[in-house]
C-alpha cells in the first residue's frame, strides 16, 4: 500500500492508503505503485486519479510537485479540488467560458493575456475531467 498525501496551502484534500496514483506530471502521466522508485517531479495543471479500495477518485490539481519515496507519495499543490465536490454543470459553464477565452488568446499578441488564459483554461479543464464530465 501507499501511503498518499495531498496538501494545498489552506487544507490537505487526501490522506488515505492507496493501491495505486496516476499524477498529472509535466512530462506526462505518471503511474506510481507500490515498491516505486524515489522520485521528484514537477505538476502540471491536471488530474490526479488515486485508486483506493478498487475505486478510483480523480483529483484536480493546479500545479505543484510530488515526491516518491518509501512507499509514501506526498503531493504539494498550489490548489486541489476532489471531483466528488466539483459541481459539473459550473465546472462545464467555467470550461466554456475559458475556452473561449483561450481561443481569443490566441488571435492577440498580448503575451500575458495568453499565458493567463490558458492556465484558466488548464484549471477549468481539470476541475470539468475530475467532475466525470467529457472534454
Amino acid at each position: 500500500m501507499l501511503t498518499v498525501r495531498v496538501i494545498a496551502p489552506d487544507k490537505t484534500i487526501w490522506d488515505a492508503e492507496a493501491e495505486e496514483v496516476i499524477l498529472p506530471s509535466t512530462t506526462g502521466q505518471l503511474g506510481i505503485l507500490t515498491g516505486h522508485a524515489p522520485l521528484l517531479t514537477a505538476l502540471d495543471t491536471g488530474v490526479m486519479r488515486v485508486r483506493s479500495d478498487k475505486t478510483w477518485v480523480p483529483i484536480a490539481l493546479s500545479g505543484g510537485f510530488a515526491e516518491v519515496d518509501s512507499n509514501e507519495v506526498t503531493v504539494l499543490v498550489n490548489a486541489a479540488e476532489r471531483g466528488d465536490t466539483i459541481d459539473k454543470e459550473k465546472a462545464r459553464a467555467a470550461f466554456t467560458e475559458a475556452e473561449a477565452k483561450y481561443n481569443q488568446s490566441l488571435q492577440n499578441d498580448d503575451r500575458s493575456a495568453s499565458i493567463q488564459a490558458t492556465q484558466a483554461f488548464k484549471r477549468a479543464r481539470a476541475r470539468l475531467q475530475a467532475a466525470g464530465g467529457t472534454v
